[in-house]
């Protein structure tokens, strides 16, 4: 921080504090990994004292000391012109030395040199004066016992430092974001973490799925994604609605009487949509949570191996709802009464835009613990009723994340005898209780409520999981910024709705590459395109392409059609993963 100038900044000791504090259990984790390879040595040197430990030992010091240096003076000397953590790019850029210290200023090269060399001592002087205490030669057995088994013991609590504690998320990133703002999150991410959990996911990235020439995949791909903000269908009475959108937990269209005739789990659902623009054809881009946020907030369709949301140098780098709308003066603001270090949601959503989030840590010991998963939907929407009805300031952007129809499908309700079922029905009755509740204040007056899953429920698959009918989802929107009810039956992906929406606002959308204005006239050929475990499907008025990448066969391929559809399908991939690698 001090290099990077916060000092000049503005920033406040308290800011300071905040980074220090959200950066320990990261620290903790890189103090851990260290640790294991001297604690190793201290068991060999109770059994054996003629072993070179103390010489090992040392070597190891030295590497660590200097390693540590150079990582911590790099991430120092490169934030200011990168503007992101040090990650495994850096070796991209040492192939070409030249190159790479051409964008930085010789004071800064030397600077960094002369770091180098003082880190290395401090951290070397610290090793060697932790060492001293372990040089005791231990000569009888029953001295050799006690000390291994405590050594042992305290191999434990490294353990759990290192994963990052007990709960479901291991140690990411994002477990030091703390702020909407993107310096101080950064500042209190550990720079050597960064760097062993980027190499971990580093990969050319546009070597996968290249099933065809460039011109080829170009001529495929052109045309596909128009990004014209133009409308031709109003939906809304107003261009500056307050937005909340509610992630429903795996809410997949196999629950809604609307799509696949089941008339028993979600009556309340069923019953709203003949009160709000109900999207019938509409299908889920992936088959996770970490995905299909990214489908819902950035317009990007899922990848089948490779989570964005995982990438936090990636997907900052995507376009977002929260962020075009905090453009416009509103406030954006997340809730998930889970754990928002799983699968580095934290660092995404502060990436993404948003200025606020509450999570399972905001929530009585007792609440976070009535589900397996944290906090259940009753509380989680009452909780979130009570913040709206707190703001006092438009406009505003909210999005939610129910949990409760989430495995093991633990619930506090009790109406169909089948274990999954009722507990759809009971997230399906907190919605409905919470939607009358939002009819019944002022808030809904400037409302476009939009309900939605984050995917598919697979579990209720019969033969092929990746099958089309799990990926169908409801998209429904209500409240008073609605003009009227409606169904639209256009064929569509959940990644177009971002653009759909923003365009509904009279907001540009062209950088959302991947995600089309559906009501526009340039909607001219409608299809829907989802990723699963390794490959895609990709659905046309023609018909159906289900392409397996791990067999090189389509699971599913309706006749008419087939050949193209398959090309388009692989030209989408292959475009997609040379995005990423591009960002």
């Amino acid at each position: 921080m001090l290099y990077a100038g916060a000092l000049k900044s503005g920033y406040s000791i308290a800011d300071w504090f905040k980074v220090i504090w959200h950066g320990l259990t990261i620290d903790l984790a890189v103090a851990s990994y260290l640790t294991f390879i001297p604690l190793i040595l201290v068991l060999f040197s109770v059994w054996c004292n003629n072993c070179p430990v103390k010489k090992i030992w040392r070597i190891y010091d030295d590497l660590v000391a200097l390693v540590l240096a150079l990582v911590f003076a790099g991430d120092a000397s490169l934030y200011p012109f990168w503007g992101f953590k040090l990650d495994a790019s850096v070796f991209f850029y040492l192939r070409t030395p030249g190159e790479a210290f051409a964008s930085t200023p010789l004071w800064a090269t030397i600077l960094g040199f002369i770091g180098v060399i003082i880190i290395t001592l401090i951290i070397r002087w610290f090793l060697v004066a932790a060492l001293k205490p372990f040089e005791v030669n231990y000569n009888k057995v029953l001295m050799r016992l006690p000390v291994s088994l405590f050594y042992i013991v305290l191999a434990l609590p490294l353990a759990l430092a290192a994963r990052g504690g007990l709960k479901e998320s291991t140690m990411n990133v994002g477990h030091a974001y703390f702020s909407a703002d993107q310096f101080l999150n950064h500042s209190a991410v550990n720079p050597a973490f960064s760097l062993l959990s980027s190499m971990s996911k580093t990969s050319d990235y546009s070597e996968w799925y290249d099933y065809l020439a460039e011109d080829r995949r170009s001529a495929l791909f052109d045309g596909l994604y128009q990004t014209d903000s133009s409308i031709s269908d109003t939906l809304l009475n107003t261009e500056r609605p307050n937005v909340l959108m509610l992630v429903m937990e795996s809410f997949g269209g196999v629950f809604v009487n609307a799509i696949s005739g089941c008339p028993d789990v979600t009556p309340r659902l069923d019953s709203l949509i003949n009160e709000g623009v109900f999207f019938s054809n509409c299908y889920a881009g992936s088959f996770r949570t970490d995905r299909g946020l990214v489908c819902l907030m950035n317009g990007h369709p899922g990848l089948p191996v490779t989570s964005i949301m995982k990438l936090p140098t990636k997907s900052a780098n995507l376009p977002s709802i929260p962020a075009k709308l905090a453009g416009q003066g509103y406030d954006t603001y997340f809730m998930y009464g889970g754990d928002i270090n799983f699968t580095n949601m934290k660092s995404w959503l502060y990436g993404a835009g948003f200025n606020s989030v509450t999570s399972d840590v905001d929530f009585t010991v007792a609440e976070r613990h009535t589900n397996p998963w944290g906090v259940n939907d009753d509380i989680t929407f009452t909780r979130l009723l009570s913040d709206l009805k707190q703001r006092k300031d438009s406009p505003w952007f909210t999005a939610f994340l129910s949990l409760s129809s989430h495995e093991p499908f633990d619930v506090p309700y009790h109406r169909l005898d089948n274990k999954i079922y009722n507990a759809f029905a009971y997230s399906d009755s907190c919605l409905g209780a919470f939607v009358d509740s939002l009819k019944c204040s002022p808030i809904w007056d400037n409302l476009l409520l939009i309900i939605t899953p984050d995917h598919g429920f697979k579990e209720m698959a019969q033969g092929i999981t990746s099958d089309p009918h799990i990926h169908h989802i409801p998209v429904l929107w209500l409240g008073g910024a609605v003009r009227k009810p409606r169904k639209i039956d256009v064929l569509t992906a959940q990644s177009d709705m971002a653009a759909t929406i923003l365009a509904q606002m009279g907001l540009e959308h062209d950088d959302f590459k991947f995600s089309r204005n559906v009501l526009s006239d340039s909607y001219s050929y409608p299809f829907s395109y989802y990723t699963f475990n390794n490959g895609f499907c990709f659905i046309d008025s023609t018909g159906v392409t289900l392409y397996d990448d791990d067999a090189s066969e389509c699971l599913i391929n309706d006749s008419y059609g087939s050949d193209l559809r398959l090309e388009r399908g692989k030209a989408i991939l292959q475009t997609l993963y040379d995005d990423l690698e591009e960002r």
